[in-house]
């Protein structure tokens, strides 16, 4: 079993090198990390088109999100947003766009390579009021009450204490905030061999946890008003699970029940903290859940 440094390291390696590739190779990959097919044979196995949403800078986008986290995230013109995991830079002007020129956005990316890339983007676009500051989100480099939003694209799946990082989402965000965050979860048991291998941590899926458990932790934080605003199931192509798995483990794990999915959650920090501090549980809602039968890949569709 690694530790939790040797899977951040493992997780800063991939993304290092995934700063130089393509959109087109990204998404032929989980996450960028692993790839299953030729870019050309395989449409992206987690991510959704940004190019319709305003805001968008193709240089920025890079394929690696399991959503659309600032197309639900409620951005209002003068809002200050943090972007858990920014990358390049495509949540960050995406959420430009939403808070206008009054407005402040923050990157945080522990990816030096990811951060000079989406440096260079900020400044060949000429927005001064979007940063990018190098950091580890188990310990983000802001002060408290700091953000009306935070948003997060396929990122926190891959910090291995997350009970941290939703610790940090409400130290920085101000009473009244709130986040809109897409991600990878599970509803069974991955097979071992998925869950040890490194590559599938930095591609997104063997760090992911169970649903429940995902959702327990952003209650148990003092979050209100949790929503699941988009599901949608992932299907991890037999040409990906090979490398990993014999023929007969496939059908074990197909027979298995197993879901990943991505899902998008928003949720609020009272303004009121004593009633954060409740024992109370905030009632989970389903709201306009899209793309709940979407997959990239159906099986035996034959589209990798």
């Amino acid at each position: 079993m690694q530790t939790d440094d040797q899977l951040k390291t493992v997780v800063r390696e991939a993304y290092d090198q995934i700063a130089s590739q393509s959109k087109a190779y990204n998404e032929a990959s989980c996450c960028g990390a692993t790839s299953c097919c030729s870019p050309t044979d395989n449409p992206a196995i987690m991510a959704d088109d940004y190019s319709q949403l305003p805001g968008y800078v193709a240089d920025a986008d890079l394929g690696l999100g399991c959503g659309l986290p600032t197309q639900f995230a409620q951005i209002k013109p003068g809002d200050t947003v943090i972007d858990l995991g920014s990358g390049a830079g495509n949540d960050c002007f995406v959420a430009r766009h939403e808070t206008g020129p009054t407005g402040k956005v923050i990157g945080i990316d522990f990816t030096e390579a990811m951060i000079s890339r989406a440096r260079k983007n900020a400044d060949a676009l000429g927005y001064n009021n979007v940063e990018f500051r190098y950091g580890d989100i188990e310990q983000m480099p802001v002060a408290d009450n700091t953000a009306d939003v935070i948003v997060s694209n396929c990122v926190l799946n891959l910090v291995p204490n997350k009970k941290n990082v939703i610790s940090e989402i409400w130290r920085v965000l101000k009473p009244g905030g709130h986040f809109s965050i897409s991600d990878i979860v599970l509803a069974g048991d991955l097979p071992a061999n998925l869950l040890k291998a490194a590559e599938l941590y930095a591609g997104c899926v063997s760090g992911a946890i169970q649903q429940d458990k995902y959702i327990a932790l952003i209650e148990d934080a003092g979050f209100a008003n949790l929503t699941l605003q988009k599901q949608k199931p992932i299907f991890l192509p037999d040409e990906l699970l090979l490398n990993y798995l014999t023929a007969d483990e496939i059908v074990a794990y197909r027979q298995s029940g197993t879901g990943i999915l991505s899902l998008t959650a928003y949720a609020e920090k009272p303004t009121d903290d004593a009633l954060a501090m409740s024992s109370a549980k905030p009632r989970i809602k389903l709201a306009n859940l899209t793309n709940k039968s979407d997959a990239c890949c159906e099986p035996g569709s034959g589209c990798c």
